[in-house]
């Protein structure tokens, strides 16, 4: 969806585990107190970069509906788009690029989210895709700026 924003001319950015975890909240592990303050920072990050005039994509597993509802009323319900990857532990588990669910399965990591920690699918998110089988990356990324009025 970055791409297809810049395509159109659009200035996003990008906010995931990665670029978040290794520097900004690299105090925090996966217990439940620690995944509501990594929401908490990457929301009022993205409130400060849309008040910036950029659009923001935040990638995120965030397994619980209240510190979703926390981001959505920090960055504005108007600005905020939930959008649900529905898909399976196994699955997950299967793509595991980083080893992170067989480190949890050996008892190296704790409170991972389907395993040691619940997740609380969304309610009414913005749109929903399939996450078990391919998606049509590109199409997919289309269809959600034209339904957010973002190209």
């Amino acid at each position: 969806m970055e791409m297809e924003l810049h395509r159109f001319g659009r200035k996003t950015y990008l906010l995931d585990g990665d670029n978040i975890r290794s520097g900004l909240n690299r105090d925090l592990g996966f217990s439940d107190a620690d995944r509501v303050e990594n929401i908490r920072r990457v929301a009022e990050i993205a409130r400060l970069m849309l008040d910036a005039g950029m659009i923001v994509i935040s990638a995120f597993i965030s397994p619980f509906r209240a510190e979703r509802e926390m981001a959505k009323m920090l960055i504005g319900p108007n600005d905020f788009l939930e959008i649900y990857v529905n898909t399976p532990l196994r699955v997950c588990e299967e793509r595991d690029p980083k080893g992170l669910y067989r480190k949890a399965r050996q008892g190296r990591i704790t409170n991972m989210t389907g395993l040691g920690s619940p997740y609380e699918p969304p309610t009414a998110p913005f749109a929903t895709f399939n996450g078990s089988g391919e998606i049509a990356v590109e199409q997919a990324a289309r269809d959600l700026a034209r339904a957010a009025s973002l190209i």
